[in-house]
Parts: C-alpha cells; sequence; structure tokens
C-alpha cells in the first residue's frame, strides 16, 4: 500500500502529468485540434506552476496557517522533527549528506531544544529505498555534529512517512511535543498526529513562498508548486481514508 500510494501521487505530481498529456497529445495528432488542445493546455499549466504569481498561490495558504515560533519551553519537552532524505553517495559529514528540506528542520529542531531546559530531540526515517543507511541515524549524527548531546536524542528508523512517524511516537508514549517540519507540510502534519492522540505545538520551518517579479519562470518555483500539490493530495488522501 505505501509504494502504490508513493506510485500513484508521483503520476499526479506536475512533471509526469505534462509528460503524460504531451505524449498523448502525440498519440492523437492525427485528430489536430484535440492535440493542440492538450499541447496548449500542458504549456500554459507549465508556465503557470513554473511562475511565482502561481507558486505562491499555492503555496501560501499552506504556509500561512502556522507561524515561527521562538517561546521558551518550560519542563520536560519533546521536539519532533520529521525527516526528508539524506543522499550516501556524498562523501562528507552527516550534515552534509542531508537534504535541504532535512537540514533546514534539524537546524529548525536544534533551535528549538535550545529553547527548553530538558527536552528530547526526535528523529526519524528509513533508508528510503535508495540508500543503504537509514535516515534517522544520519538525522541523529548530524544533530551530535551540530551540538546536541546524544544522550537527548531518540531516533525512530521504522517510519516511512509522516503517520507512521506519529504512530511511533505514540507508541513511546509521548502525548504532547513540539513538531518541526517545513511549513507547507505542517497542516497534514498536525492533522495526523492529532489523529494519533498526539497534541503538538507547530514550529514551522523551511518557508519556501518567496516575492519575485510574477513573469519570472524558474525551476525553483515549478518545485515549490510541485511540492504544495504534493500536499493537497495528502491531505485529501488522509482526508478521505480517515
Amino acid at each position: 500500500m505505501f509504494w502504490l500510494k508513493k506510485i500513484l501521487s508521483l503520476l499526479i505530481m506536475p512533471i509526469p502529468a505534462l509528460v503524460l498529456l504531451l505524449l498523448l497529445a502525440l498519440c492523437l495528432w492525427r485528430r489536430r485540434v484535440l492535440a493542440k488542445s492538450l499541447v496548449t493546455s500542458a504549456l500554459i499549466t507549465l508556465v503557470f506552476l513554473s511562475s511565482s504569481f502561481g507558486s505562491r498561490l499555492l503555496v501560501s495558504p499552506l504556509e500561512s496557517r502556522f507561524s515561527a515560533t521562538s517561546q521558551p519551553i518550560s519542563g520536560p519537552c519533546v521536539v519532533a522533527v520529521l525527516g526528508s532524505g539524506h543522499e550516501d553517495d556524498i562523501h562528507g559529514s552527516a550534515v552534509q549528506q542531508l537534504s535541504t528540506i532535512a537540514l533546514a528542520r534539524l537546524s529548525e529542531g536544534v533551535r528549538q531544544l535550545s529553547l527548553g531546559q530538558e527536552c528530547t530531540l526526535v528523529v526519524s526515517g528509513f533508508s528510503g529505498g535508495l540508500n543503504t543507511r537509514l535516515h534517522a541515524e544520519v538525522m541523529r549524527a548530524a544533530a551530535i555534529e551540530l551540538g546536541v548531546d546524544e544522550s537527548r536524542i531518540i531516533a525512530l528508523p521504522q517510519p516511512r512517512d509522516t503517520l507512521e512517524e506519529a504512530r511511533q511516537i505514540k507508541a513511546l508514549g509521548i502525548d504532547k511535543l513540539r513538531l518541526v517540519t517545513s511549513a507547507a507540510h505542517m497542516a497534514r502534519a498536525m492533522a495526523m498526529f492529532a489523529h494519533e492522540g498526539v497534541i503538538a505545538e507547530a514550529a514551522p520551518t523551511d518557508f519556501t513562498a518567496r516575492r519575485s517579479y510574477w513573469w519570472r519562470l524558474s525551476a525553483r518555483e515549478l518545485y515549490n508548486s510541485q511540492m504544495a500539490i504534493h500536499e493537497y493530495v495528502g491531505m485529501l488522501w488522509f482526508s478521505l481514508r480517515y
């Protein structure tokens, strides 16, 4: 079910979907009107998703739901940082192996940890299917490189997605925590943790919505649009299933 969900979600992401649309247009090229309509639709969609205007229109509603926090944490606490990939083939430190998103999340997690005196850091993630080293272990090593005491870190190597992370954390007897993830992902993550009975305080990071000229097209904006669509699809799937 996990891999089926991943494959289906990949197919409806912008780039694969647009490629399929163009291939369909080629197959139907003898039906010129329909083929031209498909090509035109693909180009308009690509321009929209690659523009600052289109990207912000999709991303801003997700990122504006929760604000960054610097509120001190009193007493014993848990800071949970959701995983987001690494690369074994990079021959460097654990910090250098983390994806840009994972590093942004972990950096914020370390900052949140400093806001309390008795906080535990929870990191999670499996190998991702292509790496041999578990993501949770890379996150743990990177946190240590960033100055976190090893005794304050709990690594969960089993979870493959956010819902499994919430379940694993709940299974540890943790009912309340400060949750660190990308701003666009926070709404879905909060819903999943609430579903599992964990009270989470949002500490979003990795904000991607940026002001730019509306007419400027870029791969970064296309990527941000794709991530936003991924979140909308994920929220729809979660609401339908749970």
